[in-house]
């Protein structure tokens, strides 16, 4: 059975998710307060994480802000802030889905499975590797192992979220070419995700952050005005 951790203030609204998610077969835990969520997700593996942006104790920022690098599974914010700025933060912050109150229960279970659906799929394809040489992709120091999923830059490893792994390795494996933004996003989210192509935006800053010495001079991911992004061979 899936295990889903809601970390929800509101019991109107988790107990409302609770009988969407158990009902669609999934094991589910409430934390009414950011203290006792971090604590819980610290504590245990879940294979998706519902959080709230406005908790007691901590808010949904800084608990993801806490777990991210440690916790390699799709996180989905669910806030009534409803601002851009709010959406960017978050995704800047490593969540793989914003949704905004209110919002349809049996929408969230469906972004769930898809959430849940594609990350089983990518550890399947990626997850089985012998560490051989093809399993690792090499450009100009930066390492990507298909295998662990991990990346090395100059032999120092950097930790990636889900998404930023999966738009990396896509772009590796496909360098001098130039992919535009609802493109990246269509095939590394999917045509069934909500959002737009300023998640892309998002992530490709969050991945210049950790791998280029100077973001705004990259020498990895290319900014082609007008048309996109193009990884550097």
């Amino acid at each position: 059975m899936k295990r889903i951790i809601v970390v929800e203030d509101d019991p109107s609204i988790a107990e409302l998710l609770q009988d969407y998610l158990e009902v669609n077969g999934f094991g589910v835990t409430i934390c009414g307060n950011g203290i006792d969520g971090l604590k819980a997700i610290n504590e245990n593996d879940y294979n998706l994480i519902i959080l709230d942006v406005m908790l007691p104790g901590l808010d949904g920022f800084e608990i993801l802000k806490s777990i991210r690098d440690e916790k390699n599974v799709p996180v989905l914010i669910v806030s009534a802030k409803k601002e851009e700025l709010d959406k960017i933060r978050g995704l800047r912050l490593g969540a793989d889905d914003y949704i905004t109150k209110p919002f349809s229960p049996g929408e969230l279970v469906a972004r769930v499975n898809s959430h849940i659906a594609k990350y089983e799929r990518f550890k399947t394809k990626f997850g089985n590797g012998n560490n051989s040489s093809s399993s690792i992709l090499s450009i100009r120091g930066l390492e990507i192992h298909k295998d662990s999923r991990r990346v090395f830059v100059n032999n120092k490893e950097v930790n990636m979220t889900q998404k930023e792994f999966e738009l990396l390795l896509f772009l590796a494996q496909n360098p001098d070419r130039v992919y535009g933004r609802d493109e990246l996003f269509d095939k590394i989210w999917g045509f069934d995700s909500l959002g737009d192509a300023a998640t892309v935006t998002v992530h490709v800053a969050r991945i210049r952050e950790k791998i280029e010495s100077t973001p705004s001079d990259p020498q990895y991911i290319e900014t082609v005005w007008g048309a996109g992004y193009r990884m550097k061979r």
